[in-house]
């Protein structure tokens, strides 16, 4: 036997070991510590926001302990009948902070936080803006257009002001939910239903009766308030551009037109009642 045939064979036997001391290691059972799991309740299918948990909904499963968050829901019975505040989807574990309380009720009323108002436009004009854009939940500022008139009115005939900033929208016409297209028919939205304060919604319901409200869609990340100022007709004027005016013809300027003065005198005396006129050039 050669030197080469023994260290092949020598090689294999190596390598043979090496393949039989791996799998037997695969073949024995792991000997690390149980993972600690909890019961916490999930949702069993998707679920809309405003959409009400019923028993057919929710799920117990066991998650592992140490991924469970501090307000997590553990009990069936403290799902069931709640509100959905956003949508959940299957198998999402359920948060305290994601459902309304069982004593706000069903529908739009249980999406509205302590303290807060649903106020709803309604108005041909206050989605048209936005051309279809808008959808629940997304974020808006609301502008009042007025009209004016009068000899001393400093707007010039009218104005558009900022009337409220960062506002939520609720709901979009009677969907308190997206469509899958994202956007909604123009046609089909005659109310958009706002988040607002008491005091919000005072100004909402005056702008609404006393002039135009329309909607200008904001980024969901920009919330910082903008410094905004009136836009009147009166500064729409003073930015209108001149017209052009007209070319002057080459050449002598020609020679002024002088019109006819006519002179006229009243005769007195013997003449009374003739009046003369004497036409100066």
């Amino acid at each position: 036997m050669t030197v080469r045939t023994i260290l092949v064979v020598a090689l294999a036997l190596i390598c043979g070991a090496s393949a039989a001391v791996g799998v037997s290691q695969l073949r024995q059972p792991a000997t690390g510590a149980p993972v600690e799991t909890v019961p916490v309740v999930t949702a069993s299918a998707d679920v809309p926001r405003g959409g009400v948990l019923e028993a057919n909904l929710v799920v117990i499963r066991h998650w592992p302990k140490a991924l469970v968050l501090k307000d997590s829901v553990t009990k069936l019975e403290e799902a069931t009948g709640r509100t959905v505040l956003v949508p959940l989807v299957q198998g999402e574990p359920l948060l305290e902070s994601k459902l309304a309380d069982k004593a706000a009720g069903r529908g739009l009323a249980a999406l509205i936080p302590d303290g807060m108002r649903a106020f709803t436009i309604q108005t041909a004009h206050v989605a048209a803006g936005v051309g279809g854009f808008l959808l629940p939940g997304d974020r808006v500022d609301v502008l009042l257009t007025t009209s004016s008139a009068g000899r001393d009115d400093p707007t010039g005939g009218g104005a558009t002001t900022t009337l409220l900033q960062n506002i939520q929208a609720l709901a979009v016409g009677q969907n308190l939910e997206a469509p899958d297209s994202n956007k909604m028919d123009p046609k089909e939205i005659k109310s958009v239903t706002l988040l607002a304060t008491p005091d919000q919604a005072a100004k909402l319901d005056l702008g609404m009766n006393k002039g135009i409200l329309h909607l200008a869609l904001r980024n969901p990340e920009d919330d910082r308030e903008a410094n905004t100022r009136p836009a009147t007709m009166a500064q729409l004027r003073l930015h209108q551009e001149k017209p052009a005016e007209a070319e002057t013809p080459s050449g002598p300027a020609p020679a002024e037109v002088q019109q006819p003065v006519a002179e006229i005198r009243t005769l007195r005396g013997s003449h009374a009642g003739v009046i003369l006129v004497k036409l100066h050039r």
